[in-house]
């Protein structure tokens, strides 16, 4: 299995790899060690099957001239009946058509009608914990809740992601997206 997943700038990153550390040594949430290097990121798409040397000379093209993406998270929340709590950045225009964009120049390697990264079907979020009892689920939140405030970053990176095992889930090639360039006022 593979996921393409869109990763954040450095100091977004170190927001939610402190709180995730902060969540385990809390003893709340282990979802950042039970993964190998786990990057914090908001997953596009998922398949269960690529030819990875076609998919990523097509990845490497697609993403040669996109642009980095402004995102503000100002939200937490939860999935129902699975213990898992994200933070949710601001669902905006450029945010939409970034998805549905990748999602229409993809659609060929659509091999699971039922993902939930699909345009119409996707909830972007950056998974903070899972697989939480209804107890650690509302310990997490509560902490998280009073933790942060306003996240104003960016999406910086796409990457390849591959499911080895439930331990190992490397990026297998990423491309950065070019920097915007800052307007004049």
């Amino acid at each position: 299995m593979y996921g393409i997943v869109a990763i954040f700038d450095e100091e977004t990153e170190q927001i939610i790899k402190d709180i995730w550390k902060e969540l385990s040594e809390k003893s709340i949430s282990f979802y950042a060690y039970e993964v190998i290097n786990r990057k914090p990121h908001i997953t596009l798409a998922s398949y269960n099957h690529l030819n990875k040397i076609d998919f990523t000379k097509q990845f490497d093209e697609y993403f040669e001239n996109k642009s980095e993406l402004d995102i503000t998270i100002n939200s937490i929340g939860s999935f129902l009946n699975t213990g898992t709590l994200y933070f949710s950045p601001n669902v905006t225009k450029d945010l939409i058509e970034f998805h549905e964009d990748y999602h229409f120049h993809f659609k060929q390697y659509n091999d699971n009608p039922d993902s939930m990264y699909l345009p119409n079907k996707w909830i972007p979020h950056c998974t903070l914990a899972n697989r939480l009892t209804t107890e650690k689920l509302s310990e997490a939140y509560t902490y998280c809740l009073n933790r942060q405030e306003l996240i104003v970053g960016k999406l910086k990176e796409v990457a390849i992601i591959e499911f080895v095992n439930k331990n190992n889930v490397p990026i297998i090639y990423s491309k950065k997206l070019k920097t915007k360039l800052k307007t004049r006022k």
